[in-house]
């Protein structure tokens, strides 16, 4: 149409039917939407509310029926084992003795044994310079003979006396102070000899003999040492070798001991094993660890050294009691105890005292009477009062 021609009124041009045309597509679609959303609704409401009904039911299960811890029990019983006494202590000679000088003493001239060896009883293990001392009974002896000559001198002067009395040659006064003299030179003899024998006793003391049969333990001297009484121990021997272990033990096991009983000692760092007998049992305990000595006899044998650390079994007799595994024994400030499940299925703790440590677990001297089901593994993480599923576990 030509430019300034007007178009005639009540005519629509293509483009207003285009537009028309999409405003129509536009509000259908809204229309659309619209429709879908509303279908929606319901289903994000019946979802929402499933989730809330099941997270609030699932708290309020949990809360009203809470799950208890499963735990092992073992049903106690009382069991006849044997009572074995474990002990240590140290390896000593029975009878130690310590061999010194009790003379005037002097230089050591020689030391006839060393450790090690086995002497007799009176044989000489130490000789000390005497040179001075056999002067000294020389020179007693030679008092002794002059002595002994002017006893003989006394006597015959006083025999010879005795005949003149009858002839009035000798008064009696004269016999009396010739009996004197001779009676005072009898004396001097008998004084002389009593030197003579203290000289030769002290000569005897510096010979250091063996007062019994035994075996040399140490040797502390050598020649040329000069010992006299307060010198201290030259030589140590063990009576007829015998040996001993002094075992440590407390005073509950001292009472289950009897003399004669056999024990077993095996020194530490060695894997021989030493048959022994108790011979002593200390009378009194140190007030301060509990505890007595057991003196257990020993064969001498080379493994067996005194001063050495040995350990000692001693099988005494039977003893009725629960035993129970490691694993249900606990410990604390308090004591060793374990836990209990009664009959409501709580864990109440129970304190117990403890024996010895048998192949088959642990002696429970006292708290079990046998018949309690004892929580065998997890007491760890239990507090008394807690309620548990209790499982028996058999033949633990």
């Amino acid at each position: 149409m030509p430019a300034g021609i007007g178009r005639p009124k009540g005519h629509a041009t293509m483009n207003d039917y285009s537009s028309m045309e999409s405003e129509l597509e536009t509000g259908e679609a809204k229309a659309a939407g619209r429709s879908r959303t509303w279908l929606l609704w319901p289903g994000i409401v019946v979802v929402l509310g499933g989730a809330w009904f099941a997270v609030h039911h699932k708290g309020g299960e949990a809360k009203n029926t809470p799950q208890a811890p499963i735990v092992s029990v073992v049903a106690t019983a009382p069991t006849h084992v044997a009572r074995t006494i474990n002990a240590t202590g140290l390896l000593a000679a029975k009878h130690d003795m310590p061999i010194a000088s009790v003379g005037e003493g002097g230089e050591v001239a020689q030391v006839l044994v060393n450790a090690g060896d086995w002497v007799k009883k009176g044989q000489l293990l130490v000789v000390i310079d005497r040179s001075v001392q056999v002067e000294q009974d020389a020179n007693q002896q030679a008092q002794v003979r002059v002595a002994q000559a002017d006893a003989r001198l006394a006597q015959a002067n006083l025999d010879r006396a005795l005949k003149l009395v009858d002839r009035g040659f000798i008064s009696k006064a004269n016999i009396d102070q010739l009996t004197a003299t001779r009676d005072a030179a009898d004396a001097r003899v008998r004084v002389a000899q009593a030197s003579l024998g203290e000289t030769r006793a002290r000569i005897r003391r510096l010979a250091i003999v063996s007062p019994a049969d035994g075996l040399v333990l140490d040797r502390m001297v050598e020649p040329g040492q000069v010992v006299g009484a307060g010198t201290g121990t030259l030589l140590r021997i063990a009576e007829h070798g015998d040996m001993e272990m002094r075992a440590k033990l407390s005073e509950g096991d001292l009472s289950h001991l009897a003399l004669g009983q056999e024990v077993k000692v095996q020194p530490v760092g060695t894997q021989q094993t030493f048959v022994g007998h108790v011979w002593q049992i200390s009378p009194v305990i140190d007030p301060v660890t509990r505890q007595g000595i057991a003196r257990v006899q020993l064969a001498y044998a080379p493994g067996i050294r005194p001063g050495g650390f040995a350990g000692a079994v001693i099988e005494s007799g039977t003893v009725q009691a629960p035993v129970l595994p490691e694993s249900a024994l606990q410990a604390d400030n308090k004591g060793s105890f374990v836990y209990v499940v009664g009959p409501d299925n709580k864990a109440q703790r129970r304190g117990v005292t403890i024996g010895q440590v048998t192949e088959g677990g642990v002696i429970v001297t006292s708290g079990l009477t046998g018949g309690e089901r004892v929580v065998l593994r997890a007491g760890a993480f239990l507090s008394a009062g807690e309620t548990v599923v209790p499982q028996l576990v058999k033949g633990a």
